[in-house]
């Protein structure tokens, strides 16, 4: 297999209001934008690449009980990076799934912080090691599967 993930395109409500999330809270870089009234998208990334597409065409927020996307997982390099985002995320208001850090599973190495973005797609932010001892708010099921 030689395919990647390339970019993650989100339908949002406001894109003003996302952009202001992704690119000052979680600090992604905007690539471009178009802001026609009935086209409006913006396009972020790392500085060097594309990653997420934002495009306005939704109508209500996300419905976590539809078929589609199930969540946005964002790979940190550090556990201290993790508890940046947490702090930049909470001094925004976001509501967390878990208090905390919590592992992928009981006894796991990875682990981060689980969220919400301002139209409820669920979003991760965590690292593949150092989070060994993070409490696991599932006994039976990957915290990434069900916040």
């Amino acid at each position: 297999m030689t395919l990647r993930t390339g970019h993650i395109g989100l339908n949002v409500t406001d894109l003003d209001r996302s952009l202001a999330f992704y690119r000052d809270v979680l600090g992604f870089a905007l690539i471009g934008e178009g802001k026609e009234e009935d086209r409006r998208y913006a396009f972020l990334g790392d500085g060097e690449r594309l990653l997420l597409t934002l495009w306005q065409q939704a109508a209500r927020p996300y419905g976590a009980d539809r078929a589609g996307l199930h969540h946005l997982a964002l790979e940190a390099d550090s556990l201290e990076r993790v508890g940046e985002y947490e702090r930049a995320l909470r001094a925004h208001g976001v509501e967390f799934a878990h208090d905390g850090v919590v592992a992928h599973h009981e006894g796991a190495p990875s682990g981060g912080i689980f969220f919400h973005d301002p139209d409820g797609t669920r979003l991760e932010i965590s690292v593949p090691s150092g989070a060994q001892g993070a409490p696991a708010p599932h006994d039976s099921a990957p915290t990434c599967g069900f916040f």
